[in-house]
């Protein structure tokens, strides 16, 4: 008779602990995947500055910048693209003006001479963290 009870008492109890440790995994692995899409979007933000400063030292709107970033591996959304280029602009690092091209009202973009002297200092500031970075790698 009290094997029986035993029986039952192990079953429930087995099956408690188990779906106690599949929830704790699922929480454990929720916290760790927004902790790395937070750090994932933090470092990504900076490196998409540098990519834009990079690729406005020759002209472009905002469709062809995309297009130009996303062809050299660097997806942008234009959510994150637009808000991106007006900060630019307003630190005085890009200078812009609207013409018509193709019957149709675009935004040219381009560095400005204070925004050519930003991006060589943090292309090197960014070489020199790459550097570092891959010697302790």
């Amino acid at each position: 008779m009290w094997k029986k009870y035993l029986k039952k008492y192990l079953t429930s109890h087995t099956v408690c602990y188990t779906v106690c440790i599949v929830q704790c995994l699922r929480y454990t692995m929720t916290i760790t995947e927004n902790i790395f899409e937070n750090l994932r979007l933090e470092l990504r933000r900076g490196c998409l500055t540098l990519a834009v400063l990079a690729q406005l030292r020759q002209e472009h709107y905002g469709y062809t910048l995309r297009k130009a970033l996303a062809e050299r591996g660097l997806e942008i959304d234009e959510s994150t693209l637009y808000p991106l280029l007006r900060r630019l602009e307003t630190q005085g690092l890009l200078s812009s003006e609207w013409r018509e091209e193709d019957k149709r009202n675009k935004r040219f973009y381009r560095l400005s001479g204070d925004g050519e002297v930003i991006f060589v200092k943090l292309l090197k500031e960014w070489q020199a963290i790459n550097a570092s970075i891959d010697n302790m790698l």
